[in-house]
Parts: C-alpha cells; structure tokens; sequence
C-alpha cells in the first residue's frame, strides 16, 4: 500500500461523500479506492468510515485523522514545489468553474497570455450559472458575480463588474425608449428576468440618481437562468435588459444594444473567487488568483 495514495483516497471520499465520486474525481477505479481505505484501516487498526447502503459518514477518529491528513498533504505539496521547478513554473491540473459569458468574452480570450507566462498548468473548465458543489465534483475554485453567502467557502474579492440598461431597436420602435426606470412598471413596457441559480427568483433592478433610489420589479414574458440567454432574449427584443458591459460592448457598438437610463446607475457587481476552506492554496491557484485581479482590473480601465 502507497500510504499517500491511501490518504489522498481517504481525503477525497471525505470531501466527495462518496467512493463513486471519489474514484472518478482520482481516476480510479471504486474497487481500488475501497481497497486502500480499506488496507488504510487495518494499518492504524481503527476504523475511519461509516460505511452502510444508504448513507457515508466519518467516525470521529477519522474526523480528527482528516483534519491531519489534509494539512500533511498540503505540506508535502509545498515541499516538493519548493524543491522543483515548479516554485517557478506552476504546472498541474486546475479545476475551475465560470459563468459562460464571462469565460467566452473575457477568460478564454486571455488565456494565451496565461498559457505564455504558466505553460504548464492546465484548465478543466466548466462553463455554466449553476451552483456547483465545490468539494463534491472536486473543484478547485469558481468565479461568480454577486455576493458569496455560502459561509462554508472561503471567496476572494477580485473585481468589479460594472452594469448598464438596454434594450434592442426592434423593442424601442415598437414601444417607445423608457424615459425613466419607473415605466417599466405598470405599463407596456417588459423586462426579461433572469433567475437566481441560488434562489430561484428574479432579483429587482436598483438603480440610483443622485440621492434618488428605486427597485424595480417590472413585468416579463421571459425569465431565463444562462447569461447567454438572457443576453439573446435581450438582442431579440423581448425586453429591457440589465447587463455587465463587458456582455453588451460589442453590441452596442454595433448598434444592436441602446443604453438607457444613462444618469442612472447600478452598483457594480463584485466578481469573487471561491474555493473550500480545507482546500489547499497551492502555486497553481495562487497564481490564477492573482491573474484574475490583474485581468479584471484591464478590462475595468
């Protein structure tokens, strides 16, 4: 028995809460994972596990022996970074997961320049606005627009992303370009929604002018929960849109999008990155942490 791929099997069936998940996310096969919490257990002669048909939980020495195996990976991680090219050269596999607007306009158009200064770190990219369980399909971290309430995570702030207001031509010569945010209610005019992957509702717009604040609600026919659908529900005219502008620069450049209410303002969005407490912060994700602050802050320029 490899006893530290014994305790990095034990740690992930820990974290994933299950030998199937944990075999995949280790690429392994389920048999040998079990074999080596197995032969893990006899050799400490204590046991680590609750193993039934429904259910997987931690006794409460293999509580207390995660805690130490987790923070011994993570030193023997940092000893052999220190030791090998490696503390110059981060490389290895991070796992990262992004709204899709965001990775196709504004990450995998800078990734080249990444890829230059880091050629040895490679990217398992997912791409979606769901909410993704960091421990249990193995993440390394994600990138997410709005507050990080999740307590559980441990976020860093690494930008802002301003938002604008605006509607496609088709929608402004069939209705009229709202004057003020407040004709959005109770009239024709619609907004499209976009649903929380969190909560499931359509969050107000809040907007400010001056000492002037309002949230509007509004009315849609179209309430979407993909950025990218949101943005096409947008450009096809079926309502008032709020969007980073980073989404609507192109469009609106080429006359697709209208900003509206431009003496109103929208807060910023904060862009966090996450990842789990016990996570340890090695040279690969330290180094896109520090990537993304200095790309956000480019495009916020």
């Amino acid at each position: 028995m490899d006893r530290f791929d014994a305790m990095r099997a034990f740690a992930r069936v820990v974290e994933a809460g299950s030998f199937t998940k944990a075999a995949q996310t280790l690429h392994m096969s389920k048999t040998t994972v079990t074999q080596l919490i197995q032969q893990l257990e006899a050799r400490l002669r204590v046991r680590l596990l609750h193993r039934t048909t429904r259910r997987l939980g931690v006794t409460p020495e293999g509580a207390v022996y995660y805690e130490r195996v987790i923070r011994l990976l993570a030193d023997m991680e940092d000893a052999e970074t220190s030791l090998s090219s490696a503390a110059i050269t981060p490389k290895g596999r991070l796992r990262v997961d992004m709204p899709s607007p965001l990775a196709r306009l504004v990450i995998v158009p800078a990734l080249p320049a990444f890829h230059m200064r880091y050629p040895d770190i490679q990217f398992d990219m997912g791409v979606s606005d769901r909410v993704v369980d960091l421990i249990g399909d193995n993440v390394d971290c994600v990138l997410r627009g709005g507050e990080i309430n999740d307590q559980s995570l441990t976020a860093r702030h690494v930008g802002d992303l301003p938002i604008g207001v605006y509607a496609a031509p088709g929608y402004v010569e069939r209705l009229g370009a709202p004057a003020h945010p407040r004709e959005l209610e109770n009239t024709d005019h619609r907004i499209v929604g976009f649903l929380s992957s969190r909560t499931g509702k359509i969050a107000p717009l809040a907007l400010h002018c001056e000492s002037e604040h309002i949230e509007i609600k509004g009315t849609y026919v179209l309430a979407v929960d993909d950025g990218n659908a949101y943005l096409e529900a947008g450009l096809a005219g079926l309502g008032v849109i709020a969007l980073p502008t980073y989404m609507a620069k192109a469009h609106q450049a080429c006359g697709a999008l209208i900003p509206l209410f431009e003496q109103w303002r929208i807060n910023p969005m904060p862009l966090y990155l996450a990842f789990p407490p016990n996570r340890h912060v090695n040279a690969r994700l330290r180094v896109f942490i520090d990537w993304i602050i200095e790309l956000m802050q480019q495009n916020n320029d």
